[in-house]
């Protein structure tokens, strides 16, 4: 069996540049929308910072693994 010559080639198909076009389209709005929701994060959170001063007692006190170091932990944020 001979191999047939594939003569029905179109640059500007899905596969050639209007593919390519729509890929990179597509990676951009990504990229955008992305960057986009983690700038309006970091704004959101600019001013629910972790204040140190809730540290409750010393920290001399904390043990490795023990559930009791939940009480010389930082208080979370509102």
């Amino acid at each position: 069996m001979a191999a047939t010559e594939n003569t029905n080639r179109n640059a500007w198909g899905i596969d050639g540049v209007v593919g390519m076009l729509i890929a990179t389209a597509l990676l951009l709005g990504i990229l955008f929308y992305l960057v986009s929701n983690a700038i309006s994060i970091q704004k959101a959170e600019a001013t629910h910072y972790y204040d140190p001063a809730p540290i409750v007692g010393s920290l001399d006190n904390v043990k490795m693994i023990s559930k009791d170091n939940a009480k010389f932990a930082f208080v979370d944020a509102k």
